[in-house]
């Protein structure tokens, strides 16, 4: 649900100025500072929170297997849960900075959010490998027989998405949410 709300806000809400100029950017950013704080909370914060849950209790229903693949998965779940979390760490911390360097140069300022920006990305979404390695848990299920085989089909193919996001377009992001969210 996460995904979903996010996909929804971001594509009917967010209206950022992508062909605009550094300062109309920045300007957006700081009137909108309220409302982005909220949806990167939820989207990150939140989701990381709850992926926490879900890594342990995937792990303890599967972990009767003593499957290698279910150790793994674990452990890139719990990275990717650091990732997330961290991810939305920067962003409260950072969108407050840049806006604040707007008063010695909004050139700087967007400078310093397009930095910022790719850290987020990098730790947080734009790069799905760990959230695709998490799948792991998805052969080591199929092995246990603990749930549907067509849902451990299923997270097959988004673990595949997942770890295909190393190739950088955006539709293999995309496939990957929309997967997860199925």
């Amino acid at each position: 649900m996460i995904y979903a709300v996010a996909f929804i806000y971001f594509d009917a809400f967010w209206t950022y100025p992508f062909e605009g100029s550094p300062l109309e950017k920045m300007v957006y950013l700081a009137e909108n500072q309220f409302a982005f704080s909220v949806i990167y909370f939820l989207l990150y914060a939140v989701f990381g929170i709850f992926l926490a849950f879900l890594v342990v209790g995937l792990y303890e229903q599967i972990r009767p297997a003593n499957d290698e693949f279910a150790e793994a998965a674990s452990v890139f779940g719990i990275a990717r849960v650091a990732l997330v979390i961290a991810s939305v760490m920067l962003a409260h911390v950072g969108l407050p900075y840049a806006i604040d360097l707007m008063d010695l140069s909004p050139e700087d300022a967007f400078e310093m959010w397009r930095l910022i920006s790719v850290l987020i990305e990098s730790l947080g979404g734009g790069n799905e490998l760990v959230g695709g390695l998490w799948m792991l848990f998805s052969p080591a299920a199929l092995k246990a027989k603990v749930f549907p085989q067509w849902l451990n089909y299923l997270g097959l193919i988004v673990g595949i998405s997942g770890i295909a996001t190393i190739y950088p377009d955006d539709v293999l992001t995309e496939i990957f949410g929309i997967t997860q969210i199925i």
